[in-house]
């Protein structure tokens, strides 16, 4: 079974799918698919977004024989935020912070068995320099950003929390593999965030199990994710992993 986390810069969006959503590709191949909410960024803050994956994780593992789903093996998928968060669940595995008591089913394992991350965010503290790089007007220093919103603070003043909130932070040797795209024209997260976060997977993980495609004319999200040819290799990256 796949987890999906749905984007919208943490502080907007729900699990909602839609009929011709790239999900669909997964459903079309056999697997369930779990779409989950978690608190956005105007309820509470960084850790609470992956606290709530997590917790999701621990619920359908202890309700398996209620779902009749098979959950020795579950991967994770989002995009943009979602990409952060489901990038954060295969690199915080052994982190046990993010497992909250107080969510429940805390018997239950949170870890996950594959990772597909669309232009998520990873290195929070690198994305300015990265913009300017690129030429893009965006910027999350600033207490305005969904980034800076997400964590409560400025990300420019608060490199702790910043830090805190990055996939690359957590990176060691037991990660999943995972099956990373970003659009080469993303003025929303710099490609550059992905193509980190696949560095220093390859460094600890293997470079058999880590995939970065760039895709030269796409920006944040559109047809050139959602095509039916691109969602097959997703299909195929899970194919391999857990089944």
């Amino acid at each position: 079974m796949v987890v999906w986390i749905h984007g919208g810069g943490w502080d907007r969006g729900d699990r909602g799918l839609s009929a011709a959503g790239p999900q669909q590709g997964l459903l079309g191949a056999g697997y369930a698919v779990v779409s989950v909410d978690y608190r956005l960024s105007a309820e509470a803050v960084f850790p609470a977004q992956i606290d709530d994956i997590k917790a999701a994780i621990r619920f359908v593992r202890a309700h398996t024989a209620d779902f009749n789903l098979d959950t020795t093996r579950i991967g994770v998928w989002g995009d943009s935020a979602g990409g952060q968060l489901a990038a954060l669940a295969g690199t915080s595995g052994d982190i046990a912070a993010f497992d909250d008591v107080a969510l429940g089913n805390i018997d239950r394992s949170s870890r996950v068995q594959a990772v597909v991350d669309w232009y998520g965010p990873s290195s929070f503290s690198t994305m300015d320099e990265q913009f300017a790089t690129d030429g893009c007007a965006k910027r999350v220093a600033p207490l305005s950003s969904v980034e800076s919103r997400l964590l409560g603070a400025s990300v420019a003043t608060r490199g702790d929390l910043a830090a805190a909130a990055s996939p690359v932070t957590y990176v060691s040797t037991d990660d999943p593999p995972f099956f990373i795209e970003h659009g080469k024209a993303d003025c929303m997260v710099p490609w550059q965030q992905s193509d980190e976060l696949a560095t220093q997977l390859r460094s600890s993980i293997g470079e058999a199990h880590v995939s970065l495609t760039l895709l030269d004319n796409a920006g944040h999200g559109g047809a050139a994710f959602t095509a039916k040819p691109n969602v097959a290799l997703v299909v195929a990256f899970f194919d391999a992993h857990l089944r």
